[in-house]
């Protein structure tokens, strides 16, 4: 018999899989203390839930006749696992999905509400599936009313992405009149009012369309930019409810599509880039035809940990052309759509759409990416990973009464010290990864990480991307002391461990040992971990 590799890896051991090494390298880092970035808003871990596969059905909606634990519907093992996160922002309803959905669907009575055609019907492992699928065909049970509910649950903010290839301006406008009316001031604010909802949802963040230069409509920057004009001139407004419009940004690292929009829009009047909040970029990262999950080789690990390195680049570049015409930088960057992207081979259930279990490497390039948000906090204003549950990069699994968190899920929850924190100037050092890939030689960086300061504390979180060596590694604080310091480390003994829901507690988060010793501090830092480690200053 003939094995292909992926077949090879499948039949080894996962603890033999990726041998670690006894040994340990040497790496520094260095805090600046007085060295200010930016405020880390609590906004850079925000979560983004699309009608896809199984995010919303299945997922965060399980309906209030389900045998499964509810809150009005809401799954409330995803309630209660999200509460330590602490409070943050999600997206929703898509995603692709948001320029085909029709708001007016899900509001109203439940039992009356339409089904219609889901825009990812047709799309990988949902063609086979028969069309009385959640998946294929949305029920419209979970609507604008049950988001709003989720996010109180969780104590999130709202951010909606209006359709702008499908529906007029006007759809537009009466959707945030139905969010944000006082319920004796129209028609639509006592709508949402009858649904039990008699206080305004207040809901500043709106998406102006989704990847308006793809399936949000296929158009060029300058076309969508009139579009953008259009749909937020003279919306309705509301006390004590400023809006906040993320206008669609780039593909990765395309500079033509910000270029060309924002000189549209200095061109008709420069004084729009007050009318825009966010310049959504998006980016998915992965491994050549995106691989598998769970089965992958050592090189495959550093390939998609280059990749996911990237977003730093892609920041830098995005943010310097978006200075050519708005000069002072009023309008910030918003990353709503990022994670890495695998095969759905691994997905938990038929229907889930791009679902896959992630692993210990998954958890390196969140962290990686938080810290690259963090560094770059004057930059970026928010940041929503892509997607909470049964997708891609998600925190969750489940399926009916099944449900786990994933090693993605426990990054967040430590690097939620962080928010509000102020982002400080911190270099790290030590050697690069280097590998082979694909005929070519390539490397990646080995240590990389983000320090904040609030409350005479030190935040500083970091990711060994070493498949085999562990970081013995001294951090020097330049303009302070550390009186005392404590540690925790996500990490586990093969880069492949995950949380199923036969083993939910696979990987999970232990204590990590920091020795302080007045301006410096020590620690070893495992081979694939993300560490955190606080420090109270002198």
């Amino acid at each position: 018999m003939t094995l292909n590799r992926r077949s090879f890896l499948a039949t080894i051991p996962a603890a033999l899989a990726l041998p670690r090494v006894a040994r340990a390298a040497d790496a520094g880092i260095e805090v600046y203390l007085d060295e200010p970035i930016g405020t880390i808003s609590s906004r850079l871990h925000g979560q983004f839930v699309e009608h896809i596969g199984g995010v919303v059905y299945n997922g965060v909606w399980v309906g209030p006749d389900s045998k499964v634990a509810n809150i009005n519907g809401i799954r409330k093992a995803l309630v209660d696992a999200m509460k330590p996160i602490g409070s943050t922002v999600v997206r929703w309803p898509g995603g692709c999905f948001a320029d085909s959905y029709d708001w007016h669907d899900g509001v109203g009575p439940r039992a009356s509400r339409p089904r219609r055609a889901n825009f990812w019907t047709d799309v990988g492992r949902l063609k086979s599936l028969p069309q009385s699928t959640p998946s294929k065909n949305d029920p419209n049970e979970f609507g604008t009313n049950e988001f709003m509910q989720f996010c109180r649950l969780i104590g999130a903010e709202p951010y909606i992405a209006a359709n702008l290839r499908a529906l007029p301006a006007k759809d537009f406008y009466q959707w945030i009149e139905y969010c944000n009316s006082p319920a004796d001031a129209s028609t639509l604010g006592k709508l949402r009012a009858s649904a039990g909802d008699i206080e305004p949802f207040r809901v500043r963040f709106w998406g102006v369309g989704n990847e308006s230069w793809g399936c949000g409509g296929e158009m060029t920057a300058a076309e969508y930019s009139v579009e953008f004009r259009r749909f937020t001139a003279w919306v309705p407004n509301y006390p004590n409810t400023p809006l906040s419009f993320v206008a669609s940004g780039p593909n990765a690292g395309d500079p033509r599509w910000t270029r060309e929009f924002f000189s549209a829009i200095a061109a008709k009047n420069p004084d729009l880039f007050n009318r825009i909040w966010g310049w959504a970029l998006h980016y998915y990262c992965g491994t050549i035809g995106k691989g598998d999950s769970l089965n992958f080789s050592t090189e495959e690990a550093y390939e998609l940990l280059r990749s996911a390195d990237r977003m730093e680049g892609l920041v830098r570049q995005t943010w310097d052309i978006m200075g050519e015409t708005d000069r002072q930088h009023k309008v910030k960057l918003v990353v709503d759509e990022w994670g890495d992207w695998h095969n759905d081979d691994t997905a938990v259930a038929p229907h889930h759409l791009f679902g896959s279990i992630p692993t210990m490497r998954d958890a390196l390039v969140a962290g990686l990416t938080l810290d690259t948000f963090h560094r770059h906090a004057d930059k970026i204003a928010m940041a929503n990973v892509a997607q909470l549950v049964n997708n891609i990069q998600t925190l969750f699994l489940a399926d009916g009464d099944r449900f786990a968190v994933t090693p993605t899920y426990y990054v967040f929850r430590m690097y939620k010290d962080h928010r509000e924190g102020q982002s400080v100037r911190a270099q790290f050092s030590a050697p690069a990864i280097g590998y082979a890939f694909d005929g070519k030689n390539q490397h990646v960086v080995r240590l990389a990480g983000s320090a904040s300061v609030a409350s005479g504390r030190l935040t500083l979180t970091a990711v060994n991307n070493s498949v085999t060596d562990a970081l013995e590694t001294t951090i020097q604080l330049r303009g302070g002391s550390a009186k005392e310091a404590r540690g925790e480390v996500l990490t586990a003994s093969d880069i492949h461990a995950h949380n199923d829901f036969a083993n939910p507690e696979a990987v999970k988060p232990g204590p990590l040992t920091v020795e302080a010793a007045g301006g410096s501090l020590r620690v070893k830092i495992p081979a694939a971990s993300v560490v955190k480690i606080q420090a109270d200053l002198g």
